[in-house]
């Protein structure tokens, strides 16, 4: 079911609890609600849909994916970026990273442990960044 986009910084600004396989339900909405947006928007967390858990969903190009509870355990490559978010308004510098390991289980709660570059790293690492409150 596709979700309203939750504006509220302090809730934006709350670390995400740990999910568990209870909250699939949130990780279709959140595939839903970024698929509702795919005109302006590539990847979203769940406190983006007002749910704070750590579930992310990105935009591979191909499909949506959802992530459960994802780590960046290696970054390399570090460069200064210009991002957006659906949740503000305007774009703001940040620092990425052009190489990155995640850590996150999938849809079916597997452990999975992928390598992103590019474009999807940098996506990743701003979901990933909502999961810790933080703002860019």
């Amino acid at each position: 079911m596709v979700k309203p986009i939750m504006r509220d910084l302090f809730f934006l600004r709350q670390r995400a609890e740990k999910a568990t396989e209870a909250d699939r339900q949130t990780a279709i909405d959140l595939l839903d609600t970024l698929k509702a947006h795919a005109d302006g928007c590539v990847g979203m967390a769940a406190n983006m849909i007002g749910v704070n858990k750590a579930i992310i969903a990105v935009n591979m190009g191909f499909m949506n994916v959802a992530m459960f509870n994802p780590k960046i355990v290696k970054r390399n490559g570090k460069y200064e970026t210009e991002e957006g978010c659906l949740s503000l308004d305007g774009v703001r510098k940040c620092v990425r990273y052009q190489e990155i390991k995640v850590e996150y289980e999938d849809i079916n709660f597997k452990r999975q442990r992928q390598k992103y570059s590019g474009w999807t790293a940098q996506i990743i690492q701003h979901e990933c960044d909502h999961l810790n409150g933080i703002i860019i």
